[in-house]
């Protein structure tokens, strides 16, 4: 749950690609040759470095939560990421049309509403079921655009793998804090598909990087509501950046480098993997165990993100089309960091 990374151009996170093949991503402005020597891990160590980077981000936002409350976290990781991003992207601001601006704006709009959403749901359950939930948003999605008669077993699986979450009726966890997740999960569909129209109309991370200002601006009013002058405390601030570092910037930066040479169909398999090291963090970060049903659980999630994802990528071939992505083209429910 991103978002950590965001629509950039047709070949920047969660965009949908525009011609018949995977694409790597379009860098930020020298960004890569900054990081050159991450390329060093590998293309898969830096996508799952990237991920857990967003997971143990997540976790340190849920120990913000009791200084900044579940808002005022979101407000001060989305200023941060909109600075640093305004800072080295350095959009035009001229030269766009009314359609562009509604689009960005429309982009900004939901790229908040999912991080809202997602940390008023970690603030009530854990990370782990959190992200699980999530990614039912863009893995229904990816079943309603490949329209293939297996996804019915993918969807199911899912079905069985929230079921179990559940126990049956949610009886384990918070029922607002599972609503919350849903509803971000819905957000992080919607956001796939103004990532792509952004991408479309903005060149390298331009969109990405004033959408996340837009965002930040709309929140504002929400993060002062709910935490006031704490916004202003010198260490509430440096660890909402850390925030917004590991769950934004570092994350973009590892998935943009990993894609020069990773496929990405395997970049989206790898980031099915996301609820996973989202309880991995909750249970190092903040001692959040889970019972062995909600093991299951999530692995069945896992399971049923990963088959629609090579379902999409096997459609894609046969047509092609890759159909809709995640952060840096990827294909599939779960290719992008969402908002966690």
């Amino acid at each position: 749950m991103t978002t950590s990374s965001a629509s950039a151009g047709a070949t920047t996170p969660s965009s949908s690609p525009t011609s018949t093949t995977d694409h790597a991503p379009t860098p930020l402005s020298g960004a890569p040759r900054r990081f050159g020597s991450l390329g060093s891990l590998g293309p898969v160590g830096l996508v799952l470095a990237g991920g857990i980077s967003v997971q143990f981000g997540g976790a340190l936002a849920v120990t913000l939560m009791p200084r900044a409350g579940a808002l005022g976290v979101v407000t001060l990781r989305l200023f941060a990421a909109a600075l640093i991003l305004l800072v080295v992207c350095r959009p035009r601001l001229r030269g766009h049309s009314r359609t562009d601006w509604g689009t960005v704006i429309a982009f900004g709009i939901t790229m908040g509403a999912m991080n809202g959403l997602f940390y008023e749901a970690v603030a009530r359950i854990p990370l782990g079921p959190a992200v699980t939930l999530e990614v039912l948003g863009p893995l229904a999605l990816s079943v309603l655009v490949s329209r293939r008669a297996v996804n019915a077993v993918w969807a199911g699986l899912a079905v069985a793998g929230v079921f179990l979450l559940g126990g049956g009726g949610f009886s384990d966890l918070d029922a607002v804090g599972v609503a919350f997740a849903l509803g971000a999960g819905a957000m992080w569909a919607t956001y796939i598909v103004f990532s792509a129209r952004t991408g479309r109309r903005f060149p390298q991370a331009d969109g990405l990087a004033l959408a996340m200002a837009v965002a930040a601006l709309l929140f504002l009013p929400l993060g002062i509501a709910e935490s006031g002058t704490r916004l202003l405390n010198p260490t509430t601030l440096a660890l909402g950046s850390g925030v917004a570092v590991l769950s934004s910037v570092l994350p973009y930066t590892l998935e943009l480098l990993a894609l020069r040479s990773l496929p990405a169909s395997t970049f989206a398999v790898l980031m099915s993997l996301e609820p996973a090291l989202a309880a991995t963090a909750g249970f190092l970060i903040l001692h959040q165990s889970l019972s062995t049903t909600q093991t299951i659980a999530i692995a069945l999630v896992i399971g049923a993100s990963m088959g629609a994802v090579r379902t999409q990528v096997g459609r894609g071939k046969t047509t092609g089309s890759v159909g809709s992505t995640g952060p840096a083209g990827s294909t599939g429910p779960a290719g992008s960091t969402g908002a966690s």
